[in-house]
């Protein structure tokens, strides 16, 4: 059984200024194919790669029974920012078989001479928040980021993820930079700031509404995280669908009284038979999970109109041509959720490597809001960079010992075989 799926390679050009453009949608959100199997492990080495999408065999039928019109023919220009994708996207096509791995050809009917692509550049970015003062354990994931990506011959993006409004202080952005700066992380683009790239937010949230894929929800955080409420694996409840089938007139009414927040759908249990999202995630491995069993429907907009983490990620990730994200294993858990928007949305996947945790001696995790090791108290305690790196890579394994070490010299050290090897959580001790 085979089916194809035009897919979208990333941008190789640089980042520009903000250019207010819709997303379109790719084939599937338009026909709404439930969801897809996805295999990006067989496919690593497709610049590009959206997911090699395996569907079930009542998807595939349908997929294959629809002739192809000029509107879903024709090739579409991603959302950009300025020129962050190309503007005339060469398609390919991507053949695939439920029992055979995916494979790659050109678009031309896939001619008898396998397709070929240039590697595509190695593009990783740093995304943190400007909640708080850094912590040790946000310099280990943005060092992790930086040695996989100049390892690599790659880039660097720096953005700042200030949407929420905990986050929007900029002498808190201003500190993180510097302190960014102190420890030799350089970037090559950016930094970028979420607030000021709320239409392409918006945008793509028009999309997905427009194709009857979201609904308001007008459920209290108190009604959410009920004791009763089974909870995913980042500790988000998992959404059984209350406001799901609420009438016009129902949406009217509670609309008059609270603001709703907006929510998107995940396919049914009905259409999960042998349906999951996969992903092979560079340090855990392989990974799957059925959305409507161990996410539920999810928020893209808050109540309070703030857009969520998840939307907006997948959007700025695309945009700035971002091929590999590398964060903490907490995240490991919405990287499903990533995926099937990256989808909807026609966007391609970047590969994904979660790190472990840092942990306080106490078992806690690190956090800003304890003030648990923070860069104010790194500096002043280390006082040069190579210091407190070279210290940290031989806390975490990277490096064989403690030797005071630039971010340049750990590269030499840096492996992902290192990290996949001590995949656990790292407790770390106070000098």
């Amino acid at each position: 059984m085979w089916a194809r799926h035009a897919l979208i390679e990333p941008p190789t050009e640089g980042h520009k200024a903000v250019e207010r453009k819709r997303l379109p949608l790719s084939r599937s959100l338009e026909d709404h194919v439930p969801l897809f199997r996805g295999n990006p492990g067989s496919c690593e080495e497709l610049p590009g790669f959206l997911s090699c999408i395996r569907p079930s065999r009542c998807a595939a039928v349908k997929a294959l029974s629809r002739r192809p019109t000029a509107h879903n023919a024709q090739r579409r220009q991603l959302a950009s920012h300025g020129s962050a994708f190309p503007t005339a996207p060469r398609a390919i096509l991507i053949r695939m078989d439920i029992k055979a791995r995916n494979i790659s050809t050109s678009a031309a009917d896939a001619p008898a001479t396998p397709f070929v692509s240039a590697p595509t550049p190695v593009v990783g970015r740093f995304a943190p928040s400007p909640s708080g003062r850094m912590h040790l354990g946000n310099v280990f994931s943005c060092l992790c980021a930086w040695l996989s990506a100049r390892s690599q011959g790659g880039r660097i993006v720096l953005r700042i993820e200030d949407l929420d409004d905990r986050c929007k202080r900029p002498e808190l952005a201003a500190q993180l930079i510097d302190d960014l700066a102190w420890l030799g992380l350089e970037w090559d683009e950016g930094p970028y700031y979420q607030h000021n790239r709320l239409d392409l937010y918006e945008d793509a949230l028009h999309r997905l509404q427009d194709a009857g894929l979201t609904y308001p929800c007008f459920c209290t955080r108190a009604e959410l995280h009920a004791a009763s409420a089974p909870h995913a694996s980042d500790g988000t409840p998992i959404y059984r669908g209350a406001c799901r089938g609420l009438s016009a007139e129902e949406v009217a009414r509670r609309s008059a009284l609270r603001a709703p927040a907006t929510r998107l759908r995940v396919p049914t249990v009905d259409d999960l038979t042998e349906d999951v999202i996969e992903f092979v995630d560079r340090t855990y491995g392989a990974q799957c999970e059925a959305l409507a069993t161990e996410c539920g429907d999810f928020l893209v907009r808050r109540s309070d109109g703030v857009f969520a983490y998840q939307l907006a990620v997948v959007v700025d990730d695309a945009a700035m041509g971002v091929t590999e994200v590398v964060r903490g294993c907490d995240l490991l858990g919405s990287t499903p959720r990533q995926i099937y928007l990256q989808h909807l949305l026609g966007l391609p996947t970047p590969h994904y490597a979660h790190i472990p945790l840092l942990m306080s001696p106490d078992g806690r995790r690190l956090s800003k809001r304890d003030r648990d090791l923070d860069l104010g108290e790194l500096r002043a305690r280390f006082g040069t960079p190579e210091a407190l790196l070279g210290w940290l890579a031989g806390q975490t394994g990277i490096a064989p010992d403690t030797t005071p070490r630039s971010a340049e010299q750990l590269v030499e050290h840096f492996s992902w075989d290192v990290i996949r090897a001590h995949q656990e959580n790292i407790t770390v001790m106070a000098e």
